[in-house]
């Protein structure tokens, strides 16, 4: 939870490994702003700024858009249906109220539809943009679980524009993906 200060030692004993796997972890965490060090004590759970998620949805949006529309026209159906799995999987996470599990299972379904594109760097940034966004869900004020499954329920729309070929309602789905992201 934001705010929370967690020690290595303490994580370490909990998950049955050694502090200092976690205390490297932790700093890696600490470097990309997710915790903060507290001298003395371990490592504070960053508060997310609104703003800046607001910000991080608005680049996904500018970069995912476009590409999904481009696969859109592009990608024959056959190739999306495999895809239904990795959507199901977001439904299933957000009906148990999951969230680290939909948090996983969101980031995969985004990940396997940027991977139609072939262009492994436009992968690699939208993946990092979407862990970055993420962090308040796994981390942050518990959600609800009819806010998982409406955006679960998204991703299951999506990818029956995508087989349809529906530009229009593949762009109106990621975009009110991406404006869900912000709240």
């Amino acid at each position: 939870m934001p705010g929370q200060v967690y020690s290595a030692p303490a994580l370490g004993a909990r998950f049955g490994v050694s502090a200092t796997p976690v205390r490297e972890a932790m700093q890696r965490l600490a470097v990309e702003g997710a915790v903060e060090v507290v001298p003395n004590r371990g490592f504070r759970v960053t508060e997310r700024d609104p703003r800046e998620l607001a910000e991080l949805a608005e680049v996904r949006a500018l970069i995912e858009v476009p590409v999904m529309l481009s696969l859109a026209r592009t990608v024959p159906a056959h190739r999306w249906s495999v895809l239904r799995p990795l959507a199901e999987a977001t439904v299933a996470a957000a009906a148990v109220g999951d969230r680290a599990a939909y948090a996983e299972s969101d980031r995969a379904f985004h990940r396997a539809v940027l991977t139609l594109s072939g262009n492994e760097q436009l992968v690699t940034v939208a993946d990092e943009l979407h862990r970055r966004s993420q962090w308040p869900l796994v981390a942050g004020p518990v959600t609800r679980r009819a806010e998982l499954l409406a955006d679960a329920a998204e991703h299951t729309a999506l990818l029956d524009a995508l087989i349809a070929q529906d530009l229009t309602v593949v762009q109106a789905l990621v975009r009110e993906h991406f404006n869900g992201a912000e709240r």
